[in-house]
């Protein structure tokens, strides 16, 4: 199986790779970035997180792309689609370093992976699970017409979590990517 590669004007989405672990884990290790995405880990446990979306890609097809900035090389961060057994939709879920947060980045990213998501795995839907408090990503999900569509629970060992369901159909990405 080719793994796709997307491009965008600033951005590369690619597979994860082994040589995205040191990012990938100091990522996991900052509070701030990972406050709404399950709390800073430590470098095993970052390690076990990494390996469990790159194995997703075998297990589903698809998976969150490591997003490298083009001019830099650099690993900013992890965006794209996500459904882990249990999930409560087929998700476009994101996440950026902190130093990479409000550049215009996850928009663009996310964007893409919501093309991705719809024309090339025909996905019918897709949500962003956000805990309420995360006004970051509430806007982001809005830049994107997605809407607040409630409560969700996700599955063990995060079924404690307080996320909300933002989404939107194919039909209605399509619509607004149109006009």
């Amino acid at each position: 199986m080719t793994s796709p590669v997307l491009h965008t004007e600033r951005l590369i989405l690619r597979r994860l790779e082994a040589a995205d672990f040191d990012a990938w884990a100091a990522f996991c290790a900052d509070p701030e970035t990972m406050r709404f995405l399950g709390g800073a880990l430590n470098r095993a446990v970052a390690w076990r997180a990494m390996a469990t979306m790159a194995g997703a890609w075998d297990v589903r097809g698809f998976s969150m792309f490591s997003v490298i900035e083009r001019t830099s090389g650099r690993w900013i961060g992890r965006i794209g689609p996500w459904q882990p057994e249990g999930w409560p939709g087929t998700e476009v879920g994101w996440g950026l370093s902190a130093e990479f947060a409000g550049k215009g980045y996850a928009l663009e990213a996310a964007s893409a992976a919501m093309d991705y998501a719809f024309d090339t795995l025909g996905w019918a839907s897709a949500i962003h699970t956000i805990h309420p408090d995360n006004a970051a990503s509430i806007a982001l999900a809005k830049r994107l017409g997605s809407i607040n569509q409630g409560r969700v629970t996700l599955p063990a060992p995060l079924q404690g979590s307080v996320v909300d369901a933002w989404g939107q159909s194919a039909a209605e990405w399509r619509a607004r990517r149109k006009g």
